[in-house]
């Protein structure tokens, strides 16, 4: 896997990463950082991408046990440590699914599997944060 980042120096704090897959991701600063707020700050698109790999495994665990699941959302929630580096020290992930039939059981097993298994961005994030998650089943 890899990713090429290039500063975009006439917006300021602006950055494009192409990734190796390619495609393109900007990313921006706070203005009193330098930056015009025109896309999300670096760190939340680390969150952003975590709550993305917790929901796909979530979601292909589900589908694999011949669940019949029809959404999935994640909110992530975080806090970081106070001085540099700032470090993300607490993430908590509410996870909103939908589905027809689906066990309570089976869904707490998707999440949780993700957690310690499978979601690699989570596992790591977890070396520095407490992690913590839970989640509402919503009927289809």
């Amino acid at each position: 896997m890899e990713c090429t980042i290039n500063w975009l120096a006439a917006s300021g704090m602006g950055f494009v990463a192409e990734t190796g897959s390619g495609h393109t991701l900007v990313m921006d600063g706070a203005p009193d950082g330098g930056g015009r707020n025109l896309a999300p700050r670096p760190m939340e698109t680390v969150l952003a991408g975590t709550g993305g790999c917790t929901a796909y495994d979530v979601v292909l665990i589900l589908k694999r046990g011949r669940h019949d699941v029809r959404g999935c959302q994640v909110k992530v929630t975080s806090e970081r440590a106070p001085v540099d580096p700032k470090v993300f020290t607490k993430i908590h992930m509410h996870f909103t699914v939908t589905g027809k039939d689906l066990p309570e059981a089976a869904v707490q097993r998707a999440i949780q599997m993700s957690h310690e298994k499978y979601c690699s961005a989570s596992i790591m994030l977890a070396k520095t944060a407490e992690i913590t998650t839970s989640f509402d089943l919503v009927a289809a």
